[in-house]
């Protein structure tokens, strides 16, 4: 059984930066793609940033440059540098993977930017 777990979300004031936290348990190989995604209240679920098993990173427009995305193999864990951060970037913030051709999700960690 996969398991994903985000932390690190919170409330910030615009300009300043957080850092997210996707810890995976239940995977065997150390080395597995995954993709943050975010959902503001009454909208869709959009993609932020991926990392591929190769390294290869890609990001939504909205965030490029203002958004950091990597991972520690050794700790089974992806992070996502979010600095910058507007209004608009205020949604709750979730790691995706798929392994043995499943799809896996974890719980989410909200974002809230504010003054």
């Amino acid at each position: 059984q996969v398991q994903l777990v985000e932390s690190g979300g919170g409330l910030v004031q615009p300009g300043g930066s957080l850092r997210l936290s996707c810890a995976a348990s239940g995977i065997i190989d150390s080395i597995y793609p995954v993709t943050w995604y975010r959902q503001a209240p009454g909208k869709q679920r959009d993609l932020v940033a991926s990392i591929s098993t190769s390294g290869t990173t890609n990001y939504a427009d909205s965030v490029k440059g203002r958004f950091t995305i990597s991972r520690d193999n050794a700790k089974n864990t992806v992070f996502l540098e979010m600095n910058s951060l507007k209004p608009e970037d205020t949604a709750v913030y979730y790691c995706h993977t798929i392994v043995g051709g499943r799809s896996w999700w974890g719980q989410g960690t909200q974002v809230t930017v504010s003054s």
